[in-house]
């Protein structure tokens, strides 16, 4: 049984989410830049539905690939015509919003990482009649921009619950390392990661996301630098992954831990070169965002009752590994 630091709402929703998906398998999708659909069935109520999902997905980042497989499965099983687009910039993602506000889509499932850039196009979608569900990023900002629900995890208070993992496993030198600079909710993250640890020491780490070797090098080198350093905490697998290859370059003792999971992660855990994961349950994220458009469009339910739904956090360790270790060999955990 997977542990769970904050957990309401969802076991309602996830039920009745759930109880329609069939797992998924295979590879990872290739990173989007430009649309992609994919076709529903029949069911329904569904006919002539059409929803554009726009994420700041950024290249390489296979989180997303499960986002994706979520909101497809929810596709299918609705009949609904979904169409993904993503770019990791906030500014050309309000423009894919407002390019589906043009093409009078039925429904958008957004991120909102920068509602500083998207907020507007956000309310626009929402003043012409189309309704929204947001995911994954933008929750406490979510219902004031008229979302229909939110379904993701409260960004601080994952962190907050790390930096108690941090030290009940006498963390006393750790770094929390960021992939995007600019991303609210990466540094909302290392934020809470800070304000859990209470006097251990957490420093953040800038590391450039799309680039797996430099990632590695600059890690290196900071291992080498302060051989005190003995805890790392990163915000996604992929970068999970990285930083295991650089501790065990620069010859470090440190513990490693993550946000986020995949099959490789999960892999890590099981091999030991990564102690945890916080699994914020990205299937299900992407699931609720499209079903919860068709159930608002076909019976005008709203799920959540417009309170943001939690989908996490819980970690994942050696303790509960096994529990996820077949779903995630699907690439749906």
């Amino acid at each position: 049984m997977i542990r769970k630091t904050k957990f309401t709402a969802l076991a309602v929703a996830a039920s009745a989410a759930l109880a329609m998906t069939a797992c998924s398998s295979g590879g990872g999708k290739a990173d989007d830049t430009s649309s992609s659909a994919a076709g529903g069935g029949n069911a329904a109520g569904s006919a002539n539905m059409k929803v554009v999902m726009i994420t700041h997905q950024a290249p390489g980042d296979t989180f997303w690939d499960i986002i994706r497989k979520g909101a497809e499965a929810a596709a299918k099983n609705t009949g609904v015509t979904l169409e993904y687009t993503n770019d990791p910039d906030a500014t050309k993602q309000a423009q894919l919003v407002q390019a589906a506000i043009d093409k009078k889509v039925d429904g958008i499932a957004v991120t909102d990482p920068n509602t500083g850039a998207l907020g507007d196009s956000i309310k626009k979608a929402v003043a012409a009649g189309i309704p929204v569900s947001m995911f994954n990023a933008g929750g406490p900002d979510a219902m004031g921009l008229g979302a229909i629900g939110y379904f993701g995890q409260a960004e601080s208070d994952a962190g907050l619950a790390v930096g108690k993992r941090l030290v009940a496993d006498g963390a006393k030198n750790a770094i929390c390392v960021i992939q995007e600079q600019g991303q609210q909710q990466l540094e909302d993250r290392c934020e809470g990661v800070a304000k859990g640890a209470g006097s251990v020491k957490v420093e953040r780490i800038y590391v450039d996301g799309r680039n797996d070797a430099a990632q590695v090098t600059t890690l290196q080198a900071k291992f080498t630098q302060d051989p005190t350093i003995d805890y790392v905490v990163t915000l996604g697998a992929p970068f999970a992954l990285n930083a295991s290859k650089a501790i065990e370059a620069a010859g470090s003792k440190a513990k490693l831990g993550t946000f986020d999971t995949s099959k490789d992660l999960v892999t890590a855990i099981k091999d030991k070169k990564v102690t945890w994961a916080i699994d914020q349950q990205p299937y299900l994220q992407g699931y609720l965002a499209v079903e919860s458009l068709w159930l608002y469009k076909t019976n005008g339910n709203v799920i959540g009752g417009g309170q943001n739904v939690p989908t996490g956090p819980a970690f994942i360790d050696d303790k509960n590994v096994e529990a996820v270790a077949g779903f995630a060999a699907n690439g749906t955990r």
